[in-house]
């Protein structure tokens, strides 16, 4: 069995060790990006054992995405930087069930807070939030947070982090740390002074600096604790996948990615 965070193991055996695929009865995986790789291969057909996919079980996105975000972003900002919330403009890009609990607390602690989102629907529940969607272009100049919640790559750019102003903060909830593009900053006119663990000031020929937070991996994991009520939850989901799958009748799941049974997953 494969047991995955993020799709690494799965990507890495396919790409060295192929053949494992014969001995292998299933995979399990629990990220956002992980699952997305998974439906690409499948679309491909190059799937060649049944794959669950854990992260859109109610357990996992409730109690781990949204809850134990809401929690740990604000936790793990204060560890790093003892940053005072209030009166803060923060932008979250992305409005999934991780940027809906960063929101929540940041809103809670008196931030103003800008949303980007691609998705409709979700762009759509931040309006009715109270969230004001903007572009990251638009508001990239005068916010003193950006945290980065997409699953996607290269959400932050370079040329959004030439136009920050002094002292924002940078920082990734999502699962993927390729959303803020870090390897953009290690150039030779930019200078990196490590202030503390998993806190880089990065600073530019004209002396602005801009705080990044463990260097573009995941706040949470990164900087702060994450509760063990939370872990537990996904853990026993996690579990449950492998088991299933691994005592499934022959035939009952086909080289494919399936959720988790509704009776396990609640």
């Amino acid at each position: 069995m494969i047991l995955d965070d993020g799709g690494d193991l799965t990507h890495w055996i396919y790409k060295k060790y192929p053949n494992m695929f014969k001995k292998i009865k299933g995979i399990v995986e629990e990220s956002v990006t992980g699952v997305h790789r998974l439906y690409q291969l499948s679309k491909a057909g190059k799937l060649c054992v049944p794959a669950m996919n854990v992260n859109d079980s109610v357990t996992k996105q409730k109690f781990d995405n949204l809850y134990c975000c809401r929690e740990s972003i604000l936790d793990g900002l204060k560890r790093t930087t003892d940053v005072m919330f209030g009166g803060k403009q923060v932008v979250v890009c992305g409005y999934g069930e991780v940027g809906k609990g960063c929101c929540a607390a940041l809103k809670a602690m008196g931030s103003i807070v800008y949303v980007t989102e691609i998705d409709p629907i979700c762009a759509l529940q931040a309006c009715m939030d109270g969230f004001r969607l903007v572009k990251l272009n638009e508001v990239i100049r005068q916010v003193d947070i950006v945290i980065t919640c997409t699953g996607n790559k290269n959400v932050v750019v370079r040329e959004y982090m030439d136009r920050m102003k002094n002292g924002c903060i940078v920082c990734n909830m999502g699962h993927s740390n390729t959303e803020i593009d870090v390897a953009s900053l290690r150039t030779p006119e930019l200078t990196w002074e490590r202030v503390r663990s998993q806190v880089d000031h990065v600073i530019w020929p004209d002396g602005k600096r801009i705080v990044l937070l463990a260097e573009g991996r995941l706040l949470n994991l990164s900087c702060s604790t994450v509760p063990t009520f939370v872990l537990s939850i996904t853990a026993t989901t996690q579990a449950l996948a492998l088991i299933e799958l691994y005592n499934a009748p022959e035939g009952r799941y086909k080289q494919d990615v399936y959720l988790l049974p509704k009776k396990m997953g609640v």
